[in-house]
């Protein structure tokens, strides 16, 4: 792939994404719309409205337009993508394109039905190694998106997040009370299994779920490290999108 970059640390760099989407036209991280297009119809109806985080140039917020969705504002952190996807999507009545960073939702209180994000929270991840020990710059950093995305749904709203991640890994992140939310795990894919979550606000975490909070705000003792990328320069969300996803 030509836009891989030089280390896997300039995912989270927004001249990176400028430079790229200048002369990328889309990319779809873990797989086109018509994959997972039967979980969302089963947690989105047409009539909500919906915020979509990190759009990149992915053409999943124009398929959900095209399949009823019409209430749809996109965020990214990139003015060059919101451009060129505003551009490229003018004709799309109800469609909003707005540059904003997730952890700082420019949104008042209660004004979603459904938060969703495909791929924003890993590309957020790049650096980490160990999936049982993430760093606590990244826990706050997610900590801060997923304020934001609670403050901005409604109650009974659901937050959807598309990933290659495994409960044991994501849910660690998810699973707490400040959230206000009940989680729902789902999968989609073949071969190779993506993971689909379903976090709705105003409900209660399961007891699973309050256990594995309350571990996780404990000091535990060191696991068996797993490293997630071998070198700096190995692009693992690629690596996995281009061995397993086909």
């Amino acid at each position: 792939m030509d836009n891989l970059p030089s280390s896997n640390s300039r995912y989270k760099d927004r001249n990176y994404w400028d430079e790229r989407y200048h002369h990328e036209e889309t990319y779809e991280w873990f797989g086109a719309f018509s994959r997972f297009e039967h979980l969302l119809k089963e947690e989105i109806r047409s009539d909500e409205t919906i915020l979509v985080l990190g759009c990149g140039n992915s053409s999943l917020s124009y398929e959900m337009f095209m399949s009823g969705y019409r209430s749809i504002t996109n965020i990214d952190f990139s003015a060059i993508c919101i451009e060129k996807m505003a551009s490229k999507y003018a004709t799309c009545s109800g469609m909003e394109w707005k540059i904003m960073d997730a952890k700082a939702l420019e949104f008042e209180n209660e004004s979603f039905d459904v938060v969703l994000e495909k791929g924003t929270l890993d590309a957020m991840m790049v650096d980490e190694k160990d999936p049982w020990n993430v760093s606590e710059e990244t826990i706050e950093t997610i900590d801060q998106v997923l304020k934001e995305v609670s403050r901005v749904l409604r109650k009974g709203g659901r937050f959807i997040s598309i990933t290659f991640a495994q409960p044991h890994f994501r849910k660690q992140l998810y699973a707490k009370r400040d959230y206000k939310w009940s989680i729902k795990h789902q999968t989609y894919g073949s071969d190779f299994h993506y993971h689909f979550y379903t976090m709705t606000k105003g409900e209660n975490l399961s007891s699973d779920d309050q256990e594995l909070e309350n571990k996780c705000s404990q000091i535990a003792e060191p696991q068996a490290t797993v490293y997630l990328q071998i070198t700096e320069n190995e692009d693992y969300l690629n690596n996995i999108e281009y061995k397993f996803a086909n």
